[in-house]
C-alpha cells in the first residue's frame, strides 16, 4: 500500500480532530443541567445532557384531585422541553466541532448540509 493522496490524508487528520471535538462537545453536555417548564412555570423538569432525568417540581396549585392526567400531562412536557434543550446544546457543540472540517477544499462542501 502506498502513501494517501495529500488531500485524503488531511481529511483524516481533520476527521480526527472532528471527532475529538465531538467527544469533548458531548462529555461538556453530559453533565451540564437543562430546564423544561410547563403549564406557565407551574411544572418544571431539570435533565442532564445525559438524558438522566434530576428532578420534577410541581406548584400544588396545580394537584387538582379531580383531574390527575392533568398532572401527568403537564410533567411530560415539562421533560420533553428539558429534553429538547439538552439535544439542542449538545447539537450546537457537534455543529461548532465540524466548523474546522474543510469540505468545500476537498470537493465535498454540502455533505453536512
Amino acid at each position: 500500500m502506498g502513501r494517501l493522496p495529500t488531500d485524503m490524508q488531511k481529511l483524516l487528520e481533520q476527521a480526527a480532530a472532528m471527532q475529538a471535538k465531538m467527544q469533548e462537545a458531548q462529555a461538556a453536555t453530559a453533565d451540564q443541567e437543562f430546564e423544561g417548564t410547563a403549564g406557565g412555570g407551574v411544572v418544571k423538569a431539570v435533565v442532564k445532557g445525559s438524558g438522566q432525568l434530576v428532578s420534577i417540581t410541581f406548584d400544588p396549585a396545580v394537584l387538582d384531585p379531580e383531574d390527575p392526567e392533568l398532572v401527568g400531562d403537564l410533567a411530560v412536557a415539562a421533560v420533553n422541553q428539558a429534553q429538547a434543550a439538552a439535544n439542542d446544546a449538545l447539537a450546537g457543540g457537534i455543529s461548532d466541532a465540524a466548523d474546522g472540517l474543510d469540505l468545500d477544499g476537498l470537493g465535498l462542501g454540502g455533505l453536512l448540509g
